[in-house]
């Protein structure tokens, strides 16, 4: 339970006032709930004629009685006046008169008391989704690299809807239940204070044998959440790269894993759902042993004349205790729902207090434009804190200067200008934007400043003009379309029915690739960066593609600092200074016929992509 109050804790505070009125409405809903079973006792008494007793008023101030004995006179006065003035049967419809407005009013405070929740138990919900994908917007790239997407996505989805099925529903009964049964022991104890002491004695004994079959639920779900998500991640996995599953005939495979995943999720989720549907019997069978003791103890004390009240008060306290019995059930049900539900939140703050190690300065600094140069001075990285990935790099980017990165593939290209956005932080040496180091600049400034085309444009699903004006505030439709018309976009955005209104699918799906590439450029030109990192651009393209998008990308890079990652060298020739990279370090640098007249690792690249 303690677990449980820190996570309710920790979202509870904005509703605090629905709680207030919870527990008021919940507080009514007892003693109505309690007044209208004390007509029981009458009813009864009249239905039956056991009680001969002539009754007469006694006054509230007359010494010697207690209050008790005082009102329970002056009910039993009342209802025989009732009856000697209306009769019995009249009585009878008066007193179901009452039953049913006590009904009614013990129902509406229930109904409110349930309704005031839902706010709480929604809102919770939101509050805890909202703050996961925020969390995932904040957490540096490396995070998601040893994260499967399909993972992230079962802890937003199923551990939250279990969290909401089991926290946040749980919370209405542990509102409710404990007033209730307070409200109703009080009345327990009211009616018999010796039957009510050996009810007391019994209920512990009932709870600790429904403890038994919850303790290692929490355990149980928690695993079976785990095995769900390996599922998600393997659906995932699935629909990213179902044409290589088609093009391989693997789908025999395919079916044969999922199926394995499937199986153990659904025995993971079995031997939850078993020990969870063990607690209403449980509770059932618990509660009917209690009863049945109960039944006998106070049986016994009326045959033997050794207690003060008579048959239809031993009713009334039976019909009580049974009604004691419902809130207990309750709680011994949210035994088994917590576990559950804290299982998944462990899993749900597991991205909640995953570290961001992209950490900002104290008091950062906000740049709004390159004035002179990039520095890379002495830099190292290391993904993993062993192995470095790049080694003592240093390298000079002038403003409005182009600068090309080559070399083969795992050179460490790609995680070098990767480091510029502080994608990744260095594990040596840093990047300079003129004389401030990154770290000291604000990450929303320094991102800012930059702008990337990569090898594979990234595309949302959403129309032309929105994944053009993506991340560009207010952005209008002709700065959309001047920025189209520069990447030469236009003319087929143009040709769609829609035109820029068209929605464009999943990743762009509805586009050919170098369509897709020029939306990408559109969308870097109307950011207008000062700093842009070209990665691969054209190296995906067919040759009239290329050609398209070739004359793009010199548009964009016109008066810009440009860094550039190309496997075509042909694209690169007019760069102002390559750069080649092997093993993660810098090998050579120099212009395009300055790196071919020294007959190095360049010529030989240059060479083998001529032949």
């Amino acid at each position: 339970m303690k677990d449980f109050f820190k996570v309710i804790n920790r979202f509870i505070k904005p509703y605090k006032g629905y709680l207030g009125g919870s527990v008021v409405l919940n507080i009514f809903s007892a003693i109505f709930n309690i007044f209208s079973f004390t007509i029981i006792i009458p009813v009864l008494q009249i239905l039956f004629r056991i009680d001969k007793t002539v009754y007469v008023f006694i006054d509230w101030n007359t010494p010697g009685y207690d209050f008790k004995d005082i009102a329970l006179n002056n009910a039993y006065w009342y209802v025989t006046s009732l009856i000697d003035k209306f009769g019995a049967s009249n009585t009878l419809l008066i007193l179901g008169g009452f039953l049913g407005v006590a009904t009614f009013l013990k129902t509406a405070c229930y109904f409110g008391s349930s309704a005031v929740m839902m706010p709480i138990r929604t809102g919770i919900v939101r509050d805890i989704r909202n703050q996961l994908y925020a969390k995932i917007l904040n957490l540096p790239m490396g995070f998601f690299s040893s994260q499967r997407k399909g993972d992230i996505m079962a802890r937003m989805t199923g551990d939250v809807n279990e969290v909401e099925n089991s926290i946040t529903s749980v919370l209405d009964m542990l509102i409710k239940n404990p007033i209730l049964i307070v409200f109703y022991f009080a009345t327990l104890i009211y009616t018999s204070w010796e039957l009510s002491l050996f009810t007391i004695v019994v209920v512990p004994v009932m709870a600790w044998g429904i403890g038994i079959a919850g303790r290692k639920l929490r355990a149980q779900s928690l695993d079976a959440q785990q095995k769900w998500s390996r599922t998600l991640s393997h659906i995932e996995e699935t629909l990213g790269g179902l044409r290589i599953v088609k093009a391989f005939v693997a789908e025999n495979k395919m079916k044969k894993s999922f199926g394995e995943f499937n199986e153990a999720n659904r025995k993971a989720s079995t031997r939850v759902a078993v020990r969870q549907s063990a607690a209403h019997p449980l509770s059932e069978f618990l509660g009917t042993i209690m009863i049945m003791v109960v039944l006998w103890f106070g049986g016994t004390l009326i045959i033997s004349e050794k207690s003060s009240f008579d048959a239809p008060t031993f009713i009334f306290y039976l019909v009580i205790l049974y009604s004691v019995l419902a809130p207990i059930k309750e709680i011994a049900r949210s035994s088994y729902l917590i576990p559950r539900g804290l299982a998944s939140m462990e899993r749900i703050d597991e991205i909640l207090n995953a570290e961001n190690n992209i950490r900002e300065a104290e008091n950062p600094v906000k740049v709004t434009d390159l004035k002179d140069k990039i520095c890379i001075k002495d830099l190292s990285f290391s993904y993993n804190g062993e192995v470095n990935v790049l080694s003592n790099i240093n390298l000079e980017i002038k403003k409005g200067s182009t600068v090309a990165l080559v070399g083969q593939s795992g050179s460490g290209k790609t995680t070098l200008v990767d480091l510029i956005p502080r994608y990744w932080d260095a594990t040596e040496g840093g990047i300079w934007f003129d004389d401030v180091n990154i770290k000291d600049i604000s990450v929303k400034s320094l991102r800012s400043l930059i702008g990337n085309v990569n090898q594979e444009a990234i595309l949302f699903n959403d129309t032309i003009f929105n994944n053009i004006a993506f991340g560009v505030e207010g952005a209008t439709r002709e700065q959309v379309i001047a920025a189209a018309k520069i990447a030469n976009a236009h003319d087929f955005i143009m040709e769609k029915e829609e035109g820029y209104d068209t929605n464009i699918g999943d990743r762009g799906c509805m586009l050919s690739g170098g369509q897709r590439q020029r939306i990408s450029i559109a969308r870097a030109i109307l950011k207008n960066p000062p700093v842009l990192i070209l990665d691969e651009a054209t190296s995906a393209l067919d040759t009239e593609s290329e050609r398209l998008v070739q004359e793009a990308l010199d548009r964009l890079t016109a008066d810009r600092t440009t860094i550039a990652i190309a496997h075509r060298l042909s694209t690169i020739k007019n760069a102002d200074l390559i750069c080649v990279l092997q093993n993660g370090r810098i090998v050579e640098t120099g212009t395009h016929s300055e790196l071919i007249g020294k007959n190095g690792v360049y010529t030989k690249l240059y060479t083998m992509q001529a032949l």
